[in-house]
C-alpha cells in the first residue's frame, strides 16, 4: 500500500495540535467501571458474586471526545446538557479540573445525566447497567447551545456533532449548528447514531461504524467487499464530502467526494485489543483535531488509525496522548 504521508509531515500535523480549537456538541456521559472476581455463586439466585476491588469513573460519550483532544493537547470546547443530579456535579468537577470551559454545558432540572455502569470480573463484563432519559433536549437548551456556539464560531477549526441518542443531537440543533457556522471555515465531523443520515446533511464528514453504515443504507454486509458499494452508495445518496467507516478488526475505508468517489483503505494498526469501549470517540476526536490543524481527510484518517490503534490496547475509557501516537507513526 503506497504511505499517505511522510513521518515528517505527520509530526507537523501533530506539532500543531496545541494552536488548533475544536467544539465538540452531543451526547455527555459518564462511564462508571467496578473491577472485581468471582469465586461463587450467590445463594440467593444463580447469579455471580462480584467481589469488588477497585472502581473508575471516566468521561463517557462527547466527553471522552472532549478527553481525547485534550489529551492530544488540543484546544477544546464542550457542549451538551447534563441532569442537576451528583452526577452531572461530579462532571462539571472533572471538567474544571482540567481548564474545560463549561459555559457550553446546560443544567436540566429533572432529566438524568447519563450513567452507563460496567461490572467487569477477571477482565471481562459481567453486566452494564444505565441511567440515561433519550427524549429530547428543551428547546431553551439548544438556545442555550446554538448561542454558546455562536460565541466560539470565529475561531473554531473543526466541530465535532457526537451523537449517541441520547436527546441532544436533535434535527433543530443541528439546523440550528448550520445556521450559526454558514460560511466560516470549519470543519464539521459526525459521528451518527441515528439511522436515517439525512439529518446530518451538509456536514463534512461522518464516522459510522460499519454496523451503522449497512443500517444505513439499507443494505447488509455480508462479504469483504460489500462495505465499498455501501459506502460509496451513502457518500452518492448524501450531500458529505467524506465518510470514514470503521470497520474493527479490518481497520477503516475512507470514501472522499473528487470528481469520482475515491476510496482508502488503512489496515488496523492495533497490536492487540483489550477493550473497544470509546475507540470511536479517539477516532473522531483524532480526526476532528487533525483536520483542524491543516491536515487532509487523507492524512487524518491516517493519524486517526493510528490513534485507535493504540487504545483498543488500554483498559476502559481511554485516551491517547501525541507522544504515544508519534511512537507509533
Amino acid at each position: 500500500m503506497k504511505r499517505i504521508m511522510s513521518n515528517r509531515r505527520a509530526f507537523a500535523i501533530i506539532e500543531n495540535f496545541p494552536r488548533s480549537r475544536v467544539l465538540v456538541v452531543g451526547d455527555i456521559m459518564a462511564d462508571h467501571f467496578i473491577w472485581g472476581k468471582v469465586s461463587r455463586i450467590s445463594p440467593e439466585a444463580p447469579v455471580p458474586v462480584v467481589e469488588v476491588k477497585k472502581d473508575y469513573f471516566m468521561l463517557g460519550g462527547s466527553a471522552n471526545v472532549q478527553n481525547n483532544i485534550f489529551a492530544m493537547g488540543g484546544r477544546v470546547h464542550l457542549a451538551g446538557v447534563v441532569g442537576s443530579d451528583e452526577t452531572g456535579r461530579r462532571l462539571q468537577t472533572e471538567f474544571r479540573s482540567r481548564g474545560v470551559d463549561t459555559e457550553g454545558i446546560v443544567v436540566e432540572t429533572g432529566r438524568p445525566t447519563t450513567l452507563k455502569t460496567r461490572i467487569v470480573a477477571h477482565g471481562q463484563q459481567v453486566v452494564r447497567f444505565d441511567r440515561e432519559e433519550r427524549k429530547p433536549i428543551q428547546a431553551k437548551s439548544i438556545r442555550k447551545i446554538l448561542s454558546y456556539i455562536e460565541s466560539l464560531r470565529d475561531d473554531l477549526g473543526a466541530l465535532v456533532i457526537s451523537d449517541y441518542s441520547k436527546g441532544v443531537v436533535t434535527r433543530p440543533l443541528l439546523e440550528g449548528i448550520r445556521k450559526v457556522i454558514a460560511g466560516r471555515p470549519i470543519f464539521t465531523c459526525v459521528d451518527p447514531k441515528q439511522r436515517d443520515f439525512s439529518v446530518y446533511q451538509g456536514f463534512d464528514i461522518i464516522t459510522p461504524n460499519h454496523y451503522e453504515a449497512g443500517h444505513a443504507a439499507g443494505e447488509e454486509m455480508q462479504n469483504g467487499q460489500d462495505h465499498i458499494r455501501v459506502g460509496m452508495k451513502l457518500l452518492q445518496q448524501y450531500d458529505f464530502r467524506a465518510l470514514l467507516m470503521t470497520r474493527g478488526e479490518e481497520g477503516m475505508s475512507l470514501f472522499e467526494k473528487d470528481g469520482r468517489i475515491r476510496h482508502t483503505v488503512f489496515p488496523t494498526q492495533a497490536r492487540e485489543v483489550f477493550d473497544v469501549t470509546g475507540a470511536g470517540d479517539t477516532v473522531i476526536g483524532v480526526l476532528a483535531l487533525s483536520l483542524a490543524a491543516g491536515a487532509s481527510f487523507r492524512e487524518a484518517a491516517y493519524l486517526a488509525n493510528h490513534a485507535a490503534g493504540i487504545v483498543v490496547g488500554k483498559a476502559g475509557t481511554a485516551t491517547v496522548t501525541r507522544e504515544e501516537l508519534r511512537g507509533a507513526l
